[in-house]
Order: C-alpha cells, then structure tokens, then sequence
C-alpha cells in the first residue's frame, strides 16, 4: 500500500485577490477574467485629483446624489436605475447623515470587479473622511474605462453593441402581393 501525500495548499502571492464570479449577465468591461488570480491594479487617478474635471467636481460637491446614482447604476450593471440609487443615498443623507456607508459598500463593489486596490486606505475611511473626492474618483476611473456615465447602463450597452459592427435588421411589414 502507498501512502500518498497531499501536496500543501498553495498561497497566492501578495498583491493578488480571489475573482469574483462572474455572473451571466456580465458582459464587456468589468467582466472578471477566468484566471484564478486576478492582479490588483491602481486607480487611474488619485483620490485629490478632483479639479482635473471641475463641472464633475462641482456637480459632486452640491448634488452627490446624481453622481452616486450615475456610479452605482454602471457598477450595478443597470440591475437598478440611476434614480433609485440616487434617491436612496439622498434619502439616507437627509435622515441618518450617513449616505457615505451606502456609497463605500458601493465602492468595495467596484473595487472587486476591477481588481482595483483598496487605496489610500479602506474604502469606509476613504468615503467617510472625504465623500466628494472619492466619488469624484470613482466617475473618472468609470470612465477611464470607457463609460459615459450620462448615458446610464443600457446606452452604454448599446453604443458597444453598435460600435462592433452588430446592427439590428430593419424590421419588414407584410409580403409581397401581385
């Protein structure tokens, strides 16, 4: 009889995150790769580069709700339109002054589906210490990524699907009569 051994469990190297499943709705962008260690990446900007797109800034600091809703409406994958996310973080600000905890759960999300690091510190802090930049961060790294956030979910489906060359048959009425 042979005894074999099992070979020791294998430990990922720092820097790398388990994916995340990949759900069948997923399509484009933000889909996680099938490897099964996904590297981290950096945001494409940093957490006070705010000015760098100031009516995005501006629109930020006195109405966040419509930049939250726009985000969470993308990294939701149009599950939920950009007004119920809106209203609700609005509604959540208004009552409990806490809407940043519904926006870094929001955060954390798109971290994980973007392999992206949890910089300068954890997402709570980062929402918490200073909501306006990191939602400022997170719209420019959406569309960093190629979304145009005014457009929500489906426009940006659409515009894919029409820039890959897949176009819808016109739609023919009746046969032919002699």
């Amino acid at each position: 009889m042979y005894s074999q051994k099992s070979p020791p469990p294998t430990v990922p190297p720092p820097g790398y995150v388990q994916p995340q499943p990949v759900p069948p709705y997923a399509t484009g962008d933000g889909a996680v790769s099938a490897s099964p260690l996904m590297p981290q990446t950096s945001w494409s900007s940093g957490l006070c580069d705010c000015c760098v797109d100031i009516p995005n800034c501006c629109l930020t600091c006195f109405c966040p709700c419509i930049i939250f809703g726009q985000i969470a409406e993308i990294v939701d994958k149009g599950s939920t339109t950009c007004g119920v996310h809106g209203v609700v973080y609005a509604l959540i600000n208004a009552f409990t002054g806490c809407g940043c905890l519904y926006s870094c759960a929001n955060r954390t999300k798109m971290r994980r589906q973007y392999g992206l690091i949890e910089a300068p510190t954890n997402d709570c802090c980062v929402h918490f210490c200073c909501e306006p930049c990191s939602l400022c961060q997170e719209y420019r790294e959406l569309q960093h990524r190629g979304f145009d956030l005014s457009i929500g979910w489906q426009g940006n489906m659409d515009r894919r699907i029409n820039n890959n060359g897949i176009q819808i048959p016109p739609v023919a009425f009746g046969g032919m009569n002699r």
